[in-house]
């Protein structure tokens, strides 16, 4: 605890168990349902067509390398963001604004992150701990973005993209244009519905001077831009889909993902972002959950062995 000049006691940062869970709600870990489902796909493609069974060590260290990096991505992007999230209404209860995580503590967890994601990446093999620092630059180069760039979720989507290319180098070690392909498909995902979260923020990010498509160019061209972005990783996946040969339930889960884009698509509109929230975060978790459920099921059908 501490006390201030006028003499009102505050919380100081956590210790122990509570200074874990703070950082753990400042990397937002239960996020990783976005882009980890993506990367179990591609490893999971890989080993169909490597040998046709499921490598169990290796996907266990593809989970291990892809929380590694997305934790280590998270906690330098509030670290870097700390002094605009406490002028931002919205994000003034973050961790690092309220004193709930020390700047130190979390420097300490992104390193530990980080030397678990170049751990998990030199047991995979070689050429993954080799491009390992090439996945990590636009990581730490996103939250500057929005400093210098009207197109910061550009960044953020080159980010994400890598998430599928690593999981399937992870069990070939070897470069596959089909994952490139799916991570395209992913990085456009994530890109176009952080167009639309991004349009929470316009007022304040005008009045500080943080870069954005919404802050720059408006709440509809932000929506629609997501709309196109939404429409090019569709048929993205349908490419990817036709690249290996899919299956019937990959199809299906094509046909889902699809309807959820709609879905998410009339609930969100230019005039109206009462239903922001849900748009971002249940229809998209959702989308990662049901598409690799049905490419599971469509490899499993199709004779990948457990």
């Amino acid at each position: 605890m501490m006390t201030t000049a006028d003499g009102v006691v505050e919380p100081g940062p956590a210790s122990g168990p509570g200074r874990t869970k703070a950082f753990l709600r400042l990397v937002m870990i239960e996020h990783s349902v976005f882009a980890l489902p993506f990367a179990y796909i591609a490893a999971l493609t890989a080993m169909y067509e490597w040998d046709g069974n499921i490598h169990w060590g290796r996907l266990l260290l593809v989970t291990v390398a892809m929380v590694g990096l997305r934790t280590f991505a998270m906690a330098a992007n509030r670290i870097i963001d700390r002094e605009i999230d406490a002028r931002n209404p919205r994000t003034a209860h973050r961790e690092l604004v309220t004193g709930a995580v020390s700047v130190r503590h979390a420097w300490t967890g992104a390193l530990i992150a980080l030397a678990v994601f170049l751990g998990a990446a030199a047991l995979l093999n070689p050429l993954c701990l080799a491009l390992a620092p090439v996945a990590v630059i636009p990581m730490v180069v996103y939250p500057y973005g929005k400093r210098f760039t009207d197109f910061p979720q550009a960044i953020l989507g080159l980010a994400q993209a890598m998430g599928p290319v690593g999981g399937w180098l992870a069990v070939t070690g070897a470069w596959s244009w089909d994952a490139v392909v799916l991570g395209l498909a992913v990085g456009i995902w994530i890109g176009g519905f952080d167009l639309i979260y991004a349009c929470q923020d316009v007022d304040t990010d005008r009045e500080i001077g943080v870069k954005s498509v919404p802050a720059r160019f408006g709440i509809p061209a932000a929506v629609w831009g997501a709309r196109v972005c939404h429409a090019v990783t569709t048929a993205l996946f349908v490419w990817y889909a036709l690249l290996i040969d899919a299956g019937a339930f990959f199809w299906l889960g094509l046909l889902i993902v699809a309807g959820a884009f709609v879905y998410e698509h009339t609930i969100v509109r230019p005039t109206d972002l009462t239903r922001l929230n849900r748009a971002f975060f249940s229809v998209n978790g959702f989308i990662g959950i049901a598409l690799f459920v049905c490419a599971l099921l469509d490899l499993l059908a199709r004779g990948l062995t457990v």
